[in-house]
């Protein structure tokens, strides 16, 4: 390539001057290309550990003049043909201009000039199309590329300066971190260290510091323990590691894309070195955080941040922090953790301007919203680029703001009059729960049913005064007046100043009027339900009197939801229930729904409408507990992983016997799934929900923490499972709450677990104050850390899980060995993924849905089979595989979605494997007849598929088989009906799989007769499988004796068989036949075999596959076809090779025996060479009447050693697998590499 000219002050270090002229010089790298000795190694080294561009283009051309010391780059290459293109054309082109400058100053000048030129006219037509990236970073993504084999689609994040310790020594080099794998490569005098890792592969993650690896990072595999060390920016290293990991955990969860955030924020100039994806990685981070940090909505995407202070009121101080602006929000975060946060929603706001400057407050800004309230920044950096900023999201906020109907409920959730509490008996007037922001969509819902405008626990409640209840009533009403005196202080509604007294109030209970709405703006879910009016009546329209496997879970579970709660003991809140749970599976058929969503949602029913409760549930399932309530609660496994790992740091003594017991996997899972509403009286387990919504998950940590820690000295003398279950069950049963205004409801968890000596009460505050005396020392940070290992852990469990079960779903006759299967399905499955990071434009490669039985999860299109096919297959074919691999695809495909799940691919794979002559002639057998010959040929292939079924032959059982697959496509029909209501029943999968273990024996009376053109087939796909073997010329040999012999026995059957096969025909007026060919010009049928490449002629040779099933029918009733009995057949062996074997070689060996195809200009006829005749395919030139059976193959390949011994040889499966693994990297579709290049 050429350069843009760049000064060199030596330039005879290290490189050698092979072509030299007065202008320029040809030099190659020394110890590229021929040895190198030593210089070579030092050299190689060298360039590895300073990054050097030779390692990619060990060739270059310089420009000198005479006098002048200074030499000019003007091209490199990376191979010597290249290199000397661009030294000819300077030859040509410049050489005798150059000659005729005087001034040497002139000379140079020109060539530089001409350089960029040339350099300008081939960037011209290569405008950056998203490729931003800068020249240095393209160079190191070339080096990777080659170095390591990897295709165009795998895109470079980074790459760092490290050391790989391989042993105890370590070996200087580069990391490369790739969108989907990590690589390593170093250069150490002689010594080359290669290292790929698949980022799915990865099981473990960490950055640690011992003596014998200094900080360093760990990353570990199924197979392996790898460290890297000496790092010039390890935290940079490691947090981008991290998010690669968890990108490829994310796409093994739930295959979701790479590109989450479709428009990510960029830099206005982007760093040199640094990738456009590292920086699109990076803005993913910091939306993530952002969203998590003020509970934002998931689409919401994070413009900019910067630092200022904040004026807060309440304390009359202005507090240093950071200032967040998103597309809709403005928000504040404070230094210090506990200082205060702050969220604005845009479409709150109503003046934004700019106070004066003064020495006491720099550059303010001031911001006030509907509600009156007024919000003073200062020390702004760039004030009037922000406000500039805020003015622009403002025009389009208030272009897409929802009708004014929704202002009444904002008003009065924002009013901060301390005089108007919410009443229970103004729910109609003051819409302090949801009717309004719906719009007339909700209204008819309103009408229907009471709970559209207000909280289920209004309207079941006593109608007694809170006066009336004595110590609780007042203890209640105080707990009022100090959240309203705190409203006063700091604001209401989504605008509120939140700070560590808001947690202290939270922590000292919510009042149950204040509840609901608290819970909505403490999760967020406030945000989202006013951004979205009308969204939850129109999904209960769209979700009613729809059946899914969701919505016969979500009725199983209906009743079984706080049964005891007086609110679920009758329709009105049975039905509620319903439609919220249902509105959120069809919203969300990833999850559908879970065991235990419908508990939370019950009591999240008790204080808010449905449409509140709604919302809640999705800020729930969607951002403050991801992934718990998938098909495999991942979220949950991955925060009981959490749990142990703090049980082994806070309470290392009971953690070890907890782990003997296996108690803390039993109880962890329902105290997380459920935040202890299934395990502790409900007034009590409310107050943790209060403390959750505002904290998160860290609260349910701390909790469960000090539920152990309360317990330990009688878990430590535990004996089994059951006894350490019934302690902890009896102590929660036994937390109160005796503030609660509620009438107590009976908890059934109690009757079971009540004994003779109850123990003491604990009082629900009591046990939160402890649990954050104690454990208080958890951050939001840490549990994300602890989350992301965690999460890596729990999902290769999984993986493993899955394999194993995909394994055991493998008949035991396979023929492979549980290693080998579990060898292969990695594998598949390594080629399902890499078609989605490489090759998802194939509209058969699905995304993957985990909500599948695990044999379906994984599968692979026709074009993936076939490269697993050529790297696996004991039947190397050639230019031939591809077809037999085409075939194969067919033939295993059997419901014909273009796809094929595991269990069918290692089918494949064992047909070709195990198995004695006869059942690998079976499957060579299969593969030239329908379904696997000529897809294009649809109603030949239906006629004949009878026989392809792995069932009796009974025509009643075919069509009572199509009878299923109809009614299993009409199952999948209503299912892409109700896409997105669930996951498919699982049931059809199961009536599949009990049919499949069926008893099913294949007989060889099964097959078909194979016509002559698909014999033709067979004959091609036989010669080019022996082309690569040792004793080709042997086997070519009997190949060509075996072929005449069928040939002539066709023949013979024939004869026999015609006369009756007429008359057959002629008793059958009612079916269609093509019209009768002509009849053969020789007694000995001509075969032209078409070329392989040649789709028309492979469709010409099926026009007769509709009559081979009768013709096989008819020629056996005949008796000219049954096997060696005809007496056409009863020659003897020797007779047979005198008669034919030298003329028959005579043929094949024209070609000197490299023949990858039949020659289409040679004709087998009776075992002599001779030119075909002029008809065309189509009009006849096979025989339609003649076919031959597969006991007649099997018998004539019998008379063959060598062909015996060809298909007896066992083969080992696991060579070829290490070699597939190797390859797996560098599948490409241009992969035109030079290795031996790159490593010198």
């Amino acid at each position: 390539m050429w350069l843009g000219p760049e000064e060199v002050l030596v330039a005879n270090a290290l490189w050698v001057t092979e072509r030299a002229n007065p202008f320029f010089v040809l030099q190659r790298r020394r110890g590229h290309g021929r040895g190198g000795g030593l210089t070579g190694l030092l050299v190689g080294t060298l360039d590895v550990v300073l990054d050097s561009s030779a390692r990619v283009a060990p060739y270059r051309i310089l420009h000198q003049t005479q006098d002048s010391q200074v030499y000019w780059t003007v091209a490199c290459g990376s191979s010597r043909k290249e290199i000397t293109e661009h030294w000819e054309w300077l030859e040509n082109n410049l050489l005798q201009t150059l000659s005729i400058f005087d001034s040497e100053e002139d000379i140079t000048t020109f060539v530089k000039g001409k350089i960029h030129g040339i350099i300008a006219e081939e960037n011209k037509n290569l405008q950056p199309q998203g490729d931003e990236d800068p020249g240095k970073f393209k160079e190191a993504e070339l080096k990777m590329r080659k170095q390591f084999g990897m295709p165009e689609g795998e895109k470079l994040v980074n790459y760092y300066s490290c050391s790989y310790w391989k042993g105890r020594v370590p070996r200087q080099g580069w990391l490369y971190l790739t969108v989907n794998h990590l690589c390593f490569y170093s250069f150490l005098l002689g010594k080359e260290v290669s290292l790929v890792v698949q980022w799915v592969d990865v099981t473990g993650l960490e950055k640690n510091a011992t003596l014998l690896f200094p900080e360093s990072i760990r990353v570990d595999t199924r197979d392996q323990e790898l460290f890297f060390s000496m790092f010039l920016n390890i935290g940079e290293t490691f947090k981008l590691m991290e998010q690669l990991a968890n990108l490829a955990m994310r796409q093994l969860l739930d295959n979701e894309g790479f590109l989450e955030d479709k428009a990510p924020p960029r830099p206005a100039q982007p760093h040199r070195n640094i990738s456009a994806l590292k920086r699109d990685l990076d803005a993913r981070a910091k939306n993530e955080y952002y969203r998590a940090m003020f509970r934002l909505p998931r689409d919401e995407r994070l413009d900019g941040h910067t630092s200022c202070t904040l004026w807060t009121p309440f304390n009359k101080l202005h507090i240093p922090g950071q200032m967040f602006i998103s597309s809709n929000y403005i928000c504040f975060a404070s230094k210090e953790e506990d200082g205060c946060h702050l969220i604005i929603p845009l479409r709150e706001v109503t003046i934004v301007e700019k106070a004066d400057s003064s020495s006491v407050l720099p550059s303010p800004l001031s911001i006030s919203t509907k509600n009156k309230m007024t919000f003073l920044f200062a020390n702004l950096k760039d004030r009037d680029f922000l406000v500039e900023k805020i003015a622009d999201f403002l025009l389009k906020t208030s272009s897409k703001q929802p009708g004014d109907n929704s202002a009444g409920r904002k008003a009065s959730i924002m009013d901060p009059a301390p005089e108007s509490p919410p009443a229970p008996q103004e729910a109609p007037e003051q819409p302090a729960s949801t009717g309004s922001p719906c719009g007339g969509c909700q209204s008819s819902l309103a009408q229907e049913a009471p709970t559209a405008s207000q909280g289920l626990l209004k309207l079941f409640r006593r109608n007694t005064p809170v006066e009336d209840l004595g110590a609780k009533g007042a203890k209640e009403k105080m707990k009022e007046e100090l959240w309203n005196i705190h409203f006063s202080e700091y604001g209401r509604g989504v605008c509120m100043y939140r700070t560590a007294k808001t947690r202290d109030l939270v922590l000292k209970g919510i009042p149950e009027g204040l509840r609901g709405e608290l819970w909505l703006l403490f999760s967020g879910a406030w945000n989202e339900m006013v951004t979205h009016p009308g969204y939850y009546s129109e999904l209960v329209e769209k979700s009613t009197g729809r059946y899914s496997l969701a919505t016969e879970e979500i009725e199983r579970d209906l009743h079984r939801s706080m049964p005891e709660h007086p609110a679920f003991q009758n329709e009105l809140g049975i039905a509620a229930l319903r439609r919220v749970l249902t509105a959120y599976a069809f919203r969300n058929p990833t999850i559908g729904y879970c065991q235990a969503m419908n508990i939370v949602t019950s009591v999240l029913l008790l204080y808010g409408s449905e449409e509140e409760a709604f919302w809640l549930l999705v800020a729930l399932c969607e951002r403050m507990l991801p992934d718990y309530y998938n098909t495999r609660v991942v979220g949950a496994l991955v925060d009981q992983g959490i749990f142990e790992e703090l049980t082994r740091d806070f309470l290392p003594q009971l953690s070890e016997k907890m782990q003997d017991l296996g108690v803390i996997a039993s109880i962890s899972l329902s105290w997380f799934l459920t935040l202890f509403l299934s395990v502790m009286p409900f007034e009590s387990a409310v107050v943790i929900v209060d403390c959750f919504f505002y904290e998160g998950i860290k609260v349910v940590l701390q909790l469960a923490l000090a539920i152990l820690d309360a317990n330990v000295k009688k878990l430590l003398d535990c004996s089994d499972e059951g006894e350490a279950m019934t302690i902890l069950g009896r102590y929660l049963d036994n937390v109160v709450n005796k503030q609660s205004v509620s009438p107590p409801i009976p908890h059934l968890h109690a009757l079971l677990t009540s004994g003779d000596d109850p123990p003491e009460e604990v009082d629900i505050f009591d046990l939160l104050k402890v649990s954050y005396e104690k454990f208080s020392s958890l951050r939001a940070d840490d549990i994300e850390q602890m989350r992301f290992k965690q999460r890596l852990k729990v999902i290769q469990s999984l993986e493993d899980t899955a394999k194993r079960s995909v394994v055991r779903a493998i008949p035991g006759d396979i023929g492979f060995s549980v290693e080998e299967l579990e060898d292969l399905y990695m594998v598949f499955k390594a080629k399902h993924l890499a078609s989605q990071y490489w090759g998802s434009s194939r509209p058969a490669a699905v995304r993957r849905d985990p909500s599948l039985p695990y044999l379906e999860q994984y599968r692979i299109d026709a074009s993936q089979f076939q490269e697993l096919f050529a790297s696996l297959t004991p039947w190397a074919c050639g230019a031939h595989t591809p077809v037999l691999a085409g075939r194969m695809f067919r033939l295993l495909d059997r419901n014909k979605d273009s796809l094929i799940n595991f269990k069918e691919f290692v089918t494949g794979m064992s047909g070709m494997y195990h198995g004695d002559l006869t059942e690998k002639l079976k499957v060579l057998y299969k593969l030239h007849l329908p379904p696997a010959l000529s897809p294009e040929e649809a109603e030949s292939a239906l006629e004949a598929a009878h026989y392809f079924t792995e069932d009796s032959s009974s025509e009643e059982a075919l069509r009572q088989e199509e009878g299923e697959g109809a009614g299993s496509e009409d199952v999948q029909g209503k299912g892409g009906e109700e896409k997105g209501t669930s996951p498919p029943d699982y049931r059809h999968y199961l009536q599949m799989w009990a049919k499949e273990k069926e008893v099913q024996k294949e007989t060889i009376k099964d097959f078909p007769k194979m016509n002559q053109e698909q014999f033709i087939e067979l004959c091609k796909t036989l010669y080019n499988m022996f082309s690569e073997d040792s004793r080709e010329q042997a086997l070519y040999h009997a190949i060509a004796t075996v072929a005449s012999l069928l040939l002539r026995i066709g023949e013979v059957g024939k004869r026999f068989s015609a006369q009756p096969g007429r008359k057959a025909r002629d008793g059958a007026p009612g079916e269609d036949q093509p019209p009768a060919p002509d009849p053969p010009q020789d007694p000995a049928q001509e075969l032209q075999p078409p070329a392989v490449g040649d789709p028309q002629a492979r469709a010409g040779g099926d026009t007769q596959l509709g009559k081979a099933p009768q013709e096989s029918q008819v020629v056996g009733d005949g008796g000219g076809g049954e096997g060696l009995s005809s007496p056409s057949q009863r020659l003897s062996d020797d007779e047979t090779k005198d008669d034919m074997s030298m003329s028959s070689y005579s043929v094949v060996s024209t070609g000197s025996l490299q023949c990858e195809d039949l020659a289409d200009d040679t004709v087998l006829v009776g075992g002599e060479a001779r030119s075909p005749l002029a008809p065309s395919r189509n009009g006849g030139s096979v025989d339609t009447d003649w076919s031959i059976s597969f006991e007649q193959i099997l018998a004539s390949i019998l008379t063959e050693s060598v062909l015996v011994n060809f298909f007896e040889k066992r083969m080992d499966i696991g060579l070829k697998i290490k070699d597939q693994r190797k390859v797996e990297r560098q599948f490409s579709s241009s992969s035109d590499h030079e290795h031996s290049g790159v490593s010198s």
